[in-house]
């Protein structure tokens, strides 16, 4: 079936989008001018400094002829995060922009809170204070925490179309299981990931979707968005059953 509605309760705990482009020396320059045009919807700020030490292989004799200018420094990245009463999070660097959201239900049904709306929103912003005419990476990748209402076999099958190899190993008996592909679907990629986890002393299924595509025009980003969304959502609903759609119709439990 088409997911056609807005669950009270979905699997989704988080989703991400990012596009990666060639390293801006002027960021820091511009990134005034964006902060005053998105402040409305982020209104909080702040820079990170993320330090990263730089190592470099001496070799079998234990010296360096000629060491490296940064050998021993730490190599700083500024990281610009704006953050949204929502639990929606933007963070920006020289050469990425990313959008994680812990709210939104959503990325294109409904009249409000869309994440499609988002991603509009900050990167119509963007591309008005930074001229990206290439995009070197666009990626758009879904998190999902499903239930296990009782660890065996039988009930997992009427759950899930699951590819974990259940006709070999009981499901009462694994502790943890883990599948991970990368495929190709009509030009664009797709990392998949299924896996079995405890926490809290409770089972969870987690569905992992990461979509991407590369070298692409800047101005058709929310189109390429719109088609790994496609993608996604089309592999979200091969994975699950009628039993995960009414346990998302039911309301919330605090």
């Amino acid at each position: 079936m088409t997911i056609n509605e807005i669950f009270p309760n979905p699997t989704v705990k988080q989703v991400i989008f990012q596009i990666r482009f060639p390293n801006l020396f002027y960021m820091e320059k511009n990134i005034g001018d964006l902060q005053v045009k998105i402040m409305e919807e982020f209104p909080e700020s702040s820079l990170i400094l993320r330090r990263q030490l730089v190592f470099a292989d001496i070799g079998p004799e234990g010296k360096i002829e000629s060491p490296p200018p940064d050998l021993g420094k730490e190599a700083v990245k500024k990281i610009w995060q704006f953050k949204s009463e929502k639990k929606v999070e933007l963070n920006i660097l020289n050469d990425s922009l990313g959008i994680s959201s812990q709210y939104h239900k959503t990325y294109n049904l409904g009249d409000r809170d869309k994440f499609k709306d988002i991603i509009g929103f900050v990167l119509r912003h963007f591309f008005e204070v930074v001229s990206i005419p290439i995009i070197k990476r666009i990626g758009l990748r879904y998190i999902d925490e499903c239930p296990i209402p009782s660890k065996d076999n039988e009930t997992f099958k009427s759950w899930y179309n699951s590819v974990f190899p259940l006709d070999r190993f009981n499901l009462a008996d694994v502790d943890e299981m883990t599948f991970r592909t990368k495929v190709k679907k009509d030009g664009y990629y797709l990392r998949y990931e299924e896996s079995l986890k405890k926490e809290k002393d409770e089972y969870k299924l987690i569905l992992d979707f990461d979509g991407f595509a590369e070298n692409i025009n800047s101005k058709d980003y929310l189109d390429v968005t719109d088609k790994l969304h496609e993608i996604i959502l089309a592999e979200y609903e091969d994975k699950i059953k009628e039993p995960v759609y009414e346990y998302m119709r039911k309301p919330k439990e605090e």
